[in-house]
């Protein structure tokens, strides 16, 4: 937008989009012109006006968001002296807001002004200004600006700098008396007023959360003794009961921080011990939301209180500490008729147990083993099954299914505490108590479930309870509830170790028996076949004369037309057994299994136009036979390494009919990617015996690549070098191999570069750029010398250099190893062959574009990396210095120079003693991970 618009344009932009007449090519005109006149650095003036005439909603509505955006993103487009007026503007446009302006409007207003007031170091002391104008705006926007105001502090796309953090978080310290005393005003002024409640304690828990608070300051605030006040008592909205828990759940989060004040702590935990009276009174109320809001404070507080109540215990009296009095708050939550405020519970119990396990402490685990068999007691109540149900639990993948599941998790994790045999034998004794009382089978189920949950803990030789619960199972009745049957099933699959042991092996065939039954029954199919699958990989010994059987439960499973994950999870399962047939009945049974995949993929190919829609998860669907056959290739072995091995011959005698459905089905992304994975099984399969699908594979997908840009036959390229690249005695074999391979990553530059080279190329195909990278990496780990000579590689290289600032996790990952690799390559001695000649490559490589890759990389890490990714950056940098680490250290003193040394709003970024001292870390460091603490502490200034 060269010139600014007219504020009539404006306006008729404005009702051309949201006027429901307006025909919708027009609309979208409308909306992209409007989307320019954003980003132009006329937006701001237009903004401003429009927010002054207060035309309309709508009008208003799209120049709060705009200069919301603009403050956000484009902070830089106004000249310093130009801030004071543009606060006092949006000031001013807030003091006329009243009740009847829409919430959206002032919200975006608000964030507006907290954006500015973070990013102009000139207004000092914002918050304190802001509540000074008491009188002037309406209370209800001054608390909302005050809410936003710390929650903002950390937005990364305002790149404030951790100087100016740093500065900002004692700023707020200082205020928080004066923000304080603003609230207290509020509440006392206007106590009926349940909108400025609410408000208020929002506020009071967004300034806690910045953490730069005193506790004991706070702890004697009267904004939470008011919000202790609201949760003691039992009238009042839940929303303002909801604000108030917030708060105080905000002020126990700081206990953390302060763990080593035990008079507060007691105070608080009394304070807080005080509200069970409330809670039970919620719970006689049937009143679900305030008995969460409860639950939450409780968990938060023993959440809060984990390493005091673990590190104060271990004194030598050997007496719990008090803090652990908090379990006892939440154990009563536990018990709760519902299971959502149990839920909540959940992370606090995962920690604790953590704590303990990396602790092995045995006194402290008997401290805390009571409260552990407390929560399994309330785990099995909670997960009993309503009686009157009928059909299966996780049909429609109903919420308490999902939740099952999470306590499943649950007892998994926490269950060393109290031994898993204990479990097994109490959740027994349940079972036989209900069995002789003729309980609901709601009941039994529900242990059989958390039977399921530790049954790969049982030991083997576990001979007492575990044949008894087998040998029930084995016997239930036809009527058995349908419920009962499934987690039996399971509950035999997750038993498979124990199955497996010799002492057991005669269980086996009856326990076979029984899962044929259920698999004929449709409902049961899927458990069934994970329940098969899990038995026959570990008792495949043991399985191989029942390999008949399960092929013929095969067809069976294809004439029911059961869910497509019930087959493979079969398949899985009858591909283990296979390694262990004889030689001689290899070569048939793997026939008899791919096949059976294969012809009916064949059948559709040859049948089906282009133009055919396949159903997803139905025989018509290719990828419902591709998924089915990887499962085989993915689960077989080969014997030997040679090129006569059944196997081999069964799987090599594929590849002319899989070369057809890859070309059949070449213009489809969907189908080709789940084709390229089975292809990636049959290649590792085979490729240690023979190089027969290495030239025909390379050929074909380097062919349909140019084609068709479809990544994945990068990364069959990946697996194809990784697995022909350095595997073969032969020199000869070796070389044809080599040859085969650069040809094909020949093929693959032209078209990949292709798509790098258009307008944000390399962010637009994240998905090449990784599989691409990965197929460098294994040209320099398998074949490197090859690879240092090839002319591709310049490229490739130049690319990699550019690419490093992709702030993509995968596709940077991959360019970050390329470079390291490349690196790595030219000084390692792991392998000899062509040391010196690989080092000097990589030497002139490093000199050639040393410089540019160190800015490259700075530039990365400071503007456009996440944190997590930093530590690749200084892999490489490391791997730099390794060959001449004065010219890195040079390059790196460019790198920080180039570097903008104040923002936009004239503060400062990093000092020069900042860039000294981060520059200092290189010429001495003890480890890597310490050059990792320097550079993110480094990018912080900038971020």
């Amino acid at each position: 937008m060269e010139e600014p618009p007219s504020i009539e344009t404006v306006y008729e932009a404005i009702y051309a989009l949201y006027n429901q007449n307006t025909n919708p090519a027009e609309k979208q005109r409308a909306s992209s012109w409007l989307n320019e006149m954003q980003k132009s650095v006329y937006a701001w003036k237009i903004a401003d006006e429009l927010l002054a005439r207060k035309m309309d909603l709508n009008s208003c509505y799209l120049a709060a968001q705009t200069m919301r955006s603009k403050l956000q993103n484009s902070f830089h487009e106004l000249p310093q002296d130009s801030h004071t007026s543009l606060r006092d503007a949006l000031l001013n446009h807030l003091s006329k807001l009243d009740d009847t302006t829409d919430g959206v409007i002032a919200t975006q207003l608000c964030v507006a002004l907290a954006h500015l007031a973070l990013q102009m170091g000139s207004w000092k002391n914002a918050a304190v200004d802001i509540a000074s104008r008491y009188n002037s705006l309406k209370t209800c926007f001054i608390l909302e600006l005050l809410t936003v105001l710390p929650e903002e502090v950390n937005s990364r796309t305002l790149r404030l700098g951790a100087n100016r953090r740093s500065e900002i978080y004692t700023e707020f310290s200082e205020n928080l008396p004066a923000v304080n005393q603003l609230l207290e005003l509020c509440l006392t002024s206007e106590p009926n007023d349940e909108r400025i409640k609410i408000r208020s304690y929002k506020c009071f828990a967004s300034w806690l959360n910045i953490r730069s608070v005193s506790m004991s300051h706070v702890w004697n605030s009267n904004v939470l003794s008011n919000a202790f006040n609201v949760l003691c008592t039992f009238d009042g909205s839940n929303m303002v009961q909801e604000a108030a828990a917030d708060a105080v759940i905000a002020f126990l989060q700081t206990l953390e921080d302060n763990n080593n004040q035990d008079e507060i702590q007691l105070e608080i935990l009394n304070s807080v011990s005080r509200l069970e009276q409330a809670y039970m009174m919620s719970v006689t109320n049937e009143d679900l939301d305030r008995t969460v809001n409860y639950c939450r404070i409780f968990t938060e507080l023993a959440e809060s209180l984990v390493m005091t109540m673990i590190n104060k215990s271990l004194g030598a009296n050997g007496l719990p500490h008090f803090s652990i009095k908090a379990l006892e708050l939440v154990i009563l939550c536990a018990n709760h008729h519902d299971y959502e405020v149990l839920l909540i519970t959940f992370n606090l119990w995962f920690r604790l147990s953590e704590e303990l396990y990396k602790l092995n402490n045995n006194t402290l685990t008997e401290m805390f083993k009571p409260y552990f068999e407390q929560l399994i007691g309330a785990l099995y109540k909670h997960c009993m099954i309503e009686t009157d149900r009928e059909g299966l639990l996780d049909e429609g993948g109903e919420d308490f299914a999902d939740f099952r599941m999470k306590c499943s998790d649950l007892i998994k994790d926490v269950v060393f505490i109290v031994s898993s045999s204990a479990v097994f034998q109490q959740m027994y004794m349940l079972l036989q108590t209900a069995s002789l009382s003729n309980a609901t089978w709601d009941q039994m189920e529900a242990a059989l479930f958390i039977m399921q949950a530790i049954a790969r803990n049982i030991l083997p030789h576990e001979n007492e309870v575990v044949p008894k619960v087998v040998e029930a199972i084995l016997n239930m009745p036809e009527t058995v509830h349908i419920n009962m049957r499934y987690t039996s099933v399971m509950l035999l699959g997750e038993l498979c170790d124990w199955i497996s042991h010799e002492l057991h092996s005669e269980t086996l065939e009856p326990i076979l028996n029984y899962l044929q039954y259920c698999l004929r029954q449709q409902n049961l199919a899927a458990i069934t076949a994970k329940s098969l699958h899990s038995i026959c990989t570990t008792c495949r010994h043991h399985m191989v004369k029942h390999l008949s059987g399960l092929l013929e439960i095969l067809k069976v499973v294809d004439m029911l037309n059961l869910p497509n994950d019930v087959a493979i999870g079969l398949l899985k399962g009858v591909a283990v057994i296979v390694a262990e047939v004889p030689e001689e009945h290899v070569y048939k049974a793997i026939k008899e299994i791919c096949w059976r995949q294969l012809n009916p993929l064949l059948a559709l190919a040859e049948s089906t136009s282009d133009t055919t829609i396949p159903e997803t998860n139905t025989p018509s669907d290719p990828i419902y036979w591709l998924d089915r056959l990887s499962a085989i290739l993915r689960h077989l072995v080969t014997k030997t390494h040679s090129e006569k091995d059944q196997c081999v011959v069964a799987v090599v005698e594929m590849w002319p009919s899989m070369s057809k459905i890859c070309t059949r089905y070449k213009t489809d992304a969907r189908i080709t990617e789940h084709f390229c994975r089975c292809l990636r099984f049959m290649i590792r399969l085979v490729s240690r015996s023979t190089v027969a699908l290495l030239a025909p594979v390379a050929q074909q997908i380097a062919f349909l690549y140019k084609e068709h840009h479809h990544s994945c036959y990068l990364y069959i390229g990946s697996i194809m070098v990784d697995e022909y690249g350095s595997k073969f005695d032969n020199p000869l074999v070796m070389s044809q191999c080599h040859s085969i391979l650069l040809e094909m990553i020949d093929a693959f530059i032209e078209p990949a570069f292709r798509l790098f080279s258009e307008q944000d190329g390399l962010r637009n195909y994240p998905d090449t750029v990784d599989d691409f990278f990965r197929l460098a990496c294994r040209f320099i780990q398998k074949l490197p010398m090859p690879f240092l000579q090839s002319p591709v590689l310049e490229v490739i290289i130049r690319c990699s250099i550019t690419a490093v600032s992709l702030d993509h996790k995968e596709a940077n990952a991959s360019v970050m190893k390329f470079l390291l690799d490349l690196l790595i390559c030219g000084k390692s001695k792991k392998d000899n062959t062509n040391y010196e000649e690989r080092k000097q490559y990589v030497r002139s490589i490093v000199n050639s574009i040393g410089e540019q890759l160190v800015d490259n990389l700075i530039q990365a890490s400071v503007f456009s990396l996440q944190t997590y990714m930093l530590p690749d950056v200084i892999d490489v940098i490391i791997e730099l210095m390794a060959y001449d680490k004065d010219q890195t250290l040079r390059w790196l003193n460019g790198a920080v120079e180039k570097l903008p040394k104040k923002n936009s709003a004239g503060l400062v970024t990093a000092t020069n003693e900042q860039c000294l001292q981060f520059l200092n870390s290189f010429h001495c460091y003890e480890n890597d991970g310490e050059l990792c603490r320097s550079l993110r502490e480094f990018s912080r200034y900038f971020r």
